[in-house]
C-alpha cells in the first residue's frame, strides 16, 4: 500500500501561528509554501514543517485535516507546537 495523502502542520516564525493543510504531494506543496504561492501563508513566511501524518485514503486524510482545524483539534495542535518549541529550544 502506498501513501497518497499527507496532513501537515506548518509553524510561522513570523506570527507564531499554525497552518494545517492536506495534500497528495507534500514535497511540492511545501515548495509552493516556501515560494509564497499559497495565499493563506504568503505573508506568514518563513514557515517550518513541525508535523505530518500520512494516509492511504483521501477521505481519512481530509477528515483528519478538518479535525485539526476544529476547536476540538486545537488541544492536539498546541501539544504538537509545545513539543516542537521544546525541541527547538533544547537543540
Amino acid at each position: 500500500m502506498s501513501v497518497n495523502y499527507a496532513v501537515y502542520i506548518l509553524y510561522s516564525e513570523k506570527d507564531k501561528r499554525l497552518y494545517v493543510g492536506c495534500t497528495s504531494n507534500l514535497d511540492e506543496r511545501l515548495a509552493r509554501h516556501r515560494r509564497g504561492e499559497v495565499g493563506a501563508t504568503r505573508f506568514r513566511r518563513p514557515l517550518t514543517l513541525i508535523h505530518s501524518e500520512e494516509f492511504v485514503d483521501k477521505a481519512e486524510a481530509f477528515n483528519r485535516e478538518r479535525f485539526l482545524k476544529s476547536l476540538w483539534g486545537a488541544r492536539e495542535k498546541k501539544k504538537i507546537l509545545r513539543e516542537y518549541l521544546g525541541l527547538k529550544h533544547s537543540a
